[in-house]
């Protein structure tokens, strides 16, 4: 195994932050025999030669903080990723699907490791902050397809899709084909059915701005156009 530490750093010369990027990426090979617990964790440490009191000092808040700094670690992974693949060439629905099945595919090697952090971030006490994470992947995929959006579609869009990608990840779980067939389907669906939403929206408020208006009549006789 390689070490990746950043720049060949010394560990003892590591910040905490140095330390969370360097161990993050090793941690699901162990999650899925050991759990996201301190085994897993000193195990990560070790193959980075990271002394283990290091690196429970960088992961003080436990198995969320480490499930926190995996998924990071995907994100980064996805936002290089996202530059090959062609995204400007493709449909709003088509730049969606590519980036989420891109981050499914980058988890997929870890998939047990997957599942047992959403067994963790489901539990009660952890919804809150589950909700912000899947949030966060809504936000960064939208950004990535080009979405500058300012007004209240920028919500609306990021909702939806928290959603979709939710609901997507329970699927692509319990997905045994090998090139996610099941997955890639119930994506496409769903993402289907959320751009004819979004197109009657559009409709409805284009046949509003179209609808007769006496007052608009008025206003253009009183101030007729150039």
């Amino acid at each position: 195994m390689t070490d990746s530490s950043p720049s060949g750093s010394n560990p003892d010369e590591m910040t905490l932050d140095e330390i969370r990027q360097a161990i993050a990426p090793s941690l699901p090979e162990h999650v899925a025999f050991d759990g996201w617990s301190d085994q897993a964790l000193a195990l990560a440490a070790y193959q980075h030669k990271i002394p283990i009191e290091r690196a429970r000092l960088a992961f003080h808040d436990g198995r969320i903080q480490m499930i926190d700094a995996w998924f990071d670690s995907v994100d980064k992974v996805l936002i290089e990723k996202a530059e090959s693949l062609s995204l400007d060439d493709m449909r709003v629905r088509d730049k969606i699907q590519a980036l989420i099945m891109a981050r499914l595919e980058i988890m997929q090697p870890y998939r047990e490791a997957l599942r047992r952090a959403l067994s963790i971030l489901v539990m009660p006490s952890h919804v809150p902050h589950s909700s912000q994470l899947s949030w966060h992947a809504a936000d960064l995929i939208w950004k990535l397809a080009g979405d500058k959006s300012t007004d209240f579609s920028y919500y609306t869009r990021r909702l939806s899709l928290d959603a979709i990608y939710m609901a997507t990840l329970y699927v692509y779980l319990d997905d045994k084909d090998p090139e996610l067939a099941n997955t890639r389907q119930f994506l496409a669906r769903r993402i289907g059915n959320f751009m004819k939403v979004h197109k009657i929206k559009s409709w409805f408020k284009r046949s509003e701005d179209s609808k007769f208006s006496f007052s608009r009549l008025l206003g253009r006789l009183r101030y007729p156009s150039k």
